[in-house]
C-alpha cells in the first residue's frame, strides 16, 4: 500500500496546488518512510467548525477545490477512492491556507486507453459508491459519489446515508436512500446545491458526470448561489455543528448500550471489555486521524532533508 501511495505522489507531487506533495522517501531494515508537506492546519471539518460563521459559498468554494484536484487525478489515470473529510488538510492555519487531499494509501494508477476496471472493495463505507458494494467493478466514478457525500455533509454536518448499523448503511446507499432532512437543517441550503449533490449521487455509474463535467454545474459556476431573498448568505454553522455534535453523541450512547447489553450477558468475563473495544475501533475507523500521520512523517522528514537525495533509499544497519 505505501509503495503504490509513492508511486501516485510521484506522478502528481508538485503538479497541482490542493494535492500533497511527496518531497522524499527512504527505506529502514523494517519501515518505508515517507516525507510529505507538513499540513499544520488540521483538518477540513474541524477548521469548519473553529470558524465564527459558514456560509453555503464556503462550501461551494471548498467543494470546488476539492473537485478540480479530482478532475487533475483523473486526467492523469489516477483514481483516489477514499476521499472524505478526514483525508482533506489545511496546509497552514493561515486564514487563505491551500486545501490539500492526502492519504493516497488506497489509490490506484489505471490505464484509460485498457478500460481497466477495478473490484477490490475498499474505502471508508460512509462515502463508498455503490458498486463497490454490489461487485461490479469500479472506475473513476466512485470519486465524484465520494463527493457528493463530502458536500452533502458539509452543508449540514452528518453523511446522507446513516443508519444504526453498517448493514443498513449499506443498504441505502446501494439505493441511494437519502432525503434533504430533517427541513431546519436544510431550509436555508439552495435548490441548486441540493442538484449537484443528485447528480454525484446518480447510483448508474455511467450516468454519473465526470469531475470535469462536474465543474461546470450552475452551482460550483454563479456567485449569488445561496443568496437568501433579503440578498444576504445565511449562516449554516449553527446546525452543521449541532448535526456533527449529534452524530457524536449517538455513537458515544450507542457504545454504551453495548457496553451494558455484555455485561447482562456475561458480567463475570472479559466480554464487556471486548464490546467496548470493538466499539471504539468501529468508531475510530471512520475517523482516521491523517494528521498525525502526515504531520510525524513530515516533521521527520525536516529533520533528515538534505540527508538523503530524492529517490528510493535503503538503509542496511
Amino acid at each position: 500500500m505505501v509503495r503504490n501511495e509513492i508511486n501516485v505522489l510521484k506522478k502528481v507531487s508538485v503538479g497541482h496546488q490542493h494535492i500533497v506533495t511527496l518531497h522524499d522517501y527512504f527505506e529502514t531494515m523494517n519501515n518505508l518512510y515517507l516525507v510529505t508537506d507538513l499540513c499544520t492546519g488540521g483538518e477540513l471539518f474541524d477548521r469548519i467548525c473553529a470558524k465564527g460563521s459558514y456560509f453555503e459559498k464556503d462550501a461551494r468554494h471548498l467543494v470546488h477545490v476539492i473537485t478540480s484536484a479530482v478532475a487533475y487525478l483523473h486526467e492523469r489515470g489516477i483514481i483516489h477512492r477514499d476521499l472524505k473529510p478526514e483525508n482533506l488538510l489545511f496546509r497552514s492555519k493561515d486564514e487563505d491556507a491551500d486545501l490539500l487531499i492526502a492519504d493516497f494509501g488506497l489509490s490506484k494508477m489505471i490505464d484509460d486507453q485498457k478500460m481497466t476496471v477495478l473490484t477490490t472493495t475498499c474505502g471508508t463505507p460512509g462515502y463508498m459508491a455503490p458498486e463497490i458494494f454490489k461487485k461490479e467493478g469500479h472506475y473513476k466514478p466512485v470519486d465524484i459519489w465520494a463527493i457528493g457525500v463530502i458536500t452533502y455533509f458539509l452543508l449540514c454536518g452528518y453523511t446522507p446515508f446513516d443508519r444504526d448499523n453498517n448493514s443498513e448503511e449499506i443498504k441505502a446507499i446501494c439505493a441511494a436512500d437519502y432525503k434533504f432532512e430533517p427541513e431546519e437543517y436544510w431550509q436555508h441550503v439552495s435548490q441548486t446545491a441540493r442538484d449537484f449533490i443528485k447528480q454525484c449521487l446518480t447510483i448508474d455509474q455511467k450516468q454519473r458526470p465526470t469531475a470535469e463535467g462536474i465543474l461546470n454545474h450552475p452551482w460550483l459556476k454563479e456567485e449569488h448561489i445561496g443568496l437568501t431573498d433579503d440578498g444576504k448568505h445565511r449562516d449554516l454553522l449553527p446546525h452543521v455543528r449541532k448535526g456533527f455534535n449529534a452524530k457524536s453523541t449517538w455513537k458515544s450512547a450507542f457504545t454504551k448500550v453495548r457496553a451494558a447489553k455484555a455485561f447482562e450477558l456475561d458480567p463475570d468475563s472479559q466480554r464487556v471489555q471486548r464490546e467496548v473495544n470493538e466499539a471504539q475501533a468501529e468508531s475510530k475507523e471512520e475517523h482516521v486521524d491523517s494528521r498525525h500521520r502526515v504531520g510525524t512523517l513530515s516533521g521527520l522528514g525536516e529533520t533528515l532533508h538534505g540527508k538523503f537525495p530524492f529517490g528510493h533509499h535503503e538503509d542496511n544497519k
